[in-house]
Parts: structure tokens; C-alpha cells; sequence
């Protein structure tokens, strides 16, 4: 028997209950929220298609009463203001950075051995927030974002390449935002082949420039946030987590020495297990990319500075 919560009934927080259920990943779903019948609501939506999509998953949806959250494996926060057209992840730290450290707080108070997965932006301050305002061990908090950004990636080259994306391989690192995030185009590959030998370097640009905009253009054509990719990314973490899978994922982690950085909280590639994260792999970055990398860890390092100047920490 496994648990999973999901604190915000949202869209991307009920598109991530909903995948959850689908794929049969745990065998209870806590849908969460603090707006009165919303995840209630959601939640019967979703085992209204049980017997349609033939899974046994359990969902159930609650009001901001967190004892119904006891007991979970794993918890998903997506919790907080969305960006809008126009706003950086950046303007959204005063309001969520409350919310996101009050939600952590009731859901250790219930499942005090969960492992944590942040959704909510700006999303590296705001895992950086949860791991340090909690005292949890590094390996139980993760920043989703290189999850997102990666399938994103990985979207962009199969439709450059007209090819099958479940035959691509690729992903980011770095922040996750627009200016931050880093697609590593050189380890890229479709069917073994560098993508390198099969795109010109125009081509490959075209591809990282697509990426690293991907979610401000979806924000630009839907008026809010992503739903649909963002709740698959999330649930793709909590299965290599629930069911031991021991997948490398690009996720937002705690570096302590690695990559030669300390105190900042950044997407690289991880082994996600039943532990949580149990490896960081540390990749051989050349010149170009270890500067890229060291403009992105600024970047994060100046965003999460103001957890620090406004007290949240």
C-alpha cells in the first residue's frame, strides 16, 4: 500500500492526481486544497473515470484538513499563485514562499517520513525554502522543474527531427526559468545517435532557444500556467520514488560540493528511488557548459537571496 498526496487541486495539482490515478502509481490519492469543495470536486471527477480507464486507485479530495494527509509516501506541492503573462517567477516568491512553508509544516506534521516534491514557483527558491525551513535531509526534498524541462526538450528535438519522442533522449540542467535552465543538446540522442550528426548547429540552437522559452510561450497562448506537462513531470518523480525505479531525472537538489557549489539548490540529472534522491550524477561539463552553469547558479543563488532578505528563512 502506497500513499501520495497532492497539496493544490489546481490544474497542474489535479492533472498530477489524475496521471497518479491513471498509471495506478500508489494506491491512494490525496487531493488537497484550500478552497472550499475544490478538491472534493476534483477528486470525484477523477474516480468518475475509474471504471473508463480501468485503474484501482483510490482518489480523495479534502478542504485544509491535513490529517487526511497522514501517513504519505510521498507528497506533491503545487500550491500557490500561478504566473501570469508578463510576471517572472521571481515576482511570485512574497506570496508563495509563505505558502509553500505553512503547507510543509501540516504535511510533516501528519507524515513526518514523506518525501517532498515542489512544484510551486519560483520553483529551486522555493524547494531551497522547504528544505532549509524544515531541517530535512537533502535527499527528501526535490525541485521538479528539469523533469518539465527536459520532457520539453526532449518534445522540441523529436518534432525538429520528425521522429518518434519516445526515441529521443535528452534533458536540462540548470535553473528552471526561462533565462536559467540549460539543455545539454551535446548528450542528446535519438536511437544512440548525437543529435549533433543528425542537426545542423542552427538547428540545434533552434531547439535549445524553443526549450528554454517553452513554458512563457504556453503561458503567452493558454493566459495562465501549463497544466498537462507540469502534472505528468510531477507524477513521472513520485513513480520512480513509490516504485523504486531508480531513474535518472534532471531534478532541482541541495548541492553540497557537487559541481563545485554549496548552499544553492539547482537542477541536475539524479537517481530518484524509494529514498528519494539517492545520487547526483555529476556530468563532465566542457568549458562553454561550466559557464553556462556558473551564470545559472548566479541567477538561482540571487533569486533565493531573498528568502533571506524578506525573513522567510
Amino acid at each position: 500500500m502506497s500513499k501520495v498526496t497532492v497539496v493544490g487541486a489546481g490544474n497542474v495539482g489535479a492533472t498530477c492526481a489524475n496521471v497518479l490515478a491513471v498509471n495506478e502509481v500508489a494506491s491512494e490519492v490525496c487531493l488537497i486544497d484550500i478552497k472550499e469543495g475544490l478538491a472534493e470536486g476534483k477528486a470525484m471527477d477523477i474516480m468518475q473515470t475509474a471504471q473508463l480507464m480501468g485503474f484501482d486507485t483510490v482518489v480523495t479530495g479534502v478542504t485544509n484538513d491535513y490529517s487526511k494527509t497522514a501517513n504519505s509516501d510521498v507528497v506533491v506541492i503545487t500550491s500557490g499563485l500561478p504566473r501570469k503573462p508578463g510576471m517572472t517567477r521571481e515576482e511570485l516568491i512574497g506570496v508563495n514562499a509563505g505558502i509553500v512553508k505553512s503547507v510543509a509544516k501540516s504535511i510533516l506534521e501528519y507524515s513526518p517520513n514523506a518525501i517532498l516534491i515542489v512544484v510551486s514557483n519560483p520553483m529551486d527558491t522555493m524547494a531551497y525554502l522547504a528544505l532549509h525551513s524544515l531541517g530535512l535531509p537533502k535527499n527528501r526534498v526535490i525541485g521538479m522543474g528539469g523533469a518539465l524541462d527536459s520532457s520539453r526538450f526532449k518534445y522540441f528535438l523529436s518534432q525538429k527531427l520528425g521522429c518518434n519522442q519516445n526515441e529521443v533522449e535528452g534533458f536540462v540542467i540548470g535553473g528552471h526559468g526561462d533565462t536559467t535552465m540549460i539543455p545539454m543538446a551535446r548528450f542528446a540522442t535519438y536511437k544512440g545517435i548525437p543529435v549533433s550528426e543528425l542537426l545542423s548547429k542552427e538547428e540545434l540552437d533552434e531547439v535549445v532557444k524553443s526549450t528554454m522559452v517553452g513554458g512563457a510561450t504556453l503561458t503567452g497562448l493558454l493566459g495562465t500556467s501549463a497544466w498537462m506537462a507540469p502534472g505528468a513531470a510531477a507524477s513521472s518523480v513520485v513513480e520512480s520514488i513509490i516504485k523504486d525505479q531508480k531513474k535518472m531525472i534532471p531534478c532541482s537538489v541541495a548541492l553540497e560540493g557537487e559541481y563545485g557549489y554549496n548552499d544553492i539548490t539547482i537542477g541536475v540529472p539524479v537517481i530518484l528511488g524509494k529514498n528519494g534522491i539517492e545520487k547526483i550524477v555529476e556530468l563532465p561539463l566542457n568549458e562553454e557548459e561550466k559557464a553556462l552553469f556558473a551564470a545559472s547558479e548566479a541567477a538561482v543563488a540571487k533569486t533565493t537571496a531573498v528568502l533571506k532578505e524578506m525573513n522567510v528563512l
